[in-house]
């Protein structure tokens, strides 16, 4: 095993980027429909690129819905607030196959979102570029 930063092979990089996003002005009807913003995240993720492993939704009493997407690349989660009209979304992948930008961008316009605050933290260590690999 390397501990030079480098991965073995076959193995990506120890790198991701983490997006943080919270919608306003939302629909709260779409905001408390666990069906439409289950298949939303899906769509979104799928669109992006992410991997779905498998995708957990909760309804809440007496308003909200939270869900959470495990993907290949990590996991995303959506979490809302009807009654405000607003939610909270968290996007992480790993590697390089998925864009967690656009998954972020993609599932606000599937939302209609009037304000979006959309954040990426890059996480990990720095991956080298192709001409130092």
């Amino acid at each position: 095993m390397s501990y030079d930063r480098a991965p073995e092979p076959g193995v990506g990089f120890f790198a991701g980027r983490h997006v943080l996003a919270e919608f306003d002005g939302v629909d709260p009807l779409l905001l408390n429909d666990l069906g439409f913003l289950r298949e939303a995240l899906e769509s979104s993720l799928r669109d992006a690129g992410a991997t779905i492993c498998d995708v957990v939704a909760k309804q809440f009493e007496p308003q909200g819905v939270t869900v959470l997407a495990l993907l290949s690349e990590s996991h995303a989660s959506i979490h809302t607030y009807p009654e405000i009209g607003s939610m909270f979304v968290d996007i992480f992948t790993c590697g390089e196959t998925a864009d967690p930008e656009l998954a972020a961008g993609l599932l606000r316009d599937r939302l209609g979102a009037l304000d979006a605050r959309i954040n990426t933290v890059h996480r990990g260590h720095p991956v080298p570029s192709e001409t130092a690999r």
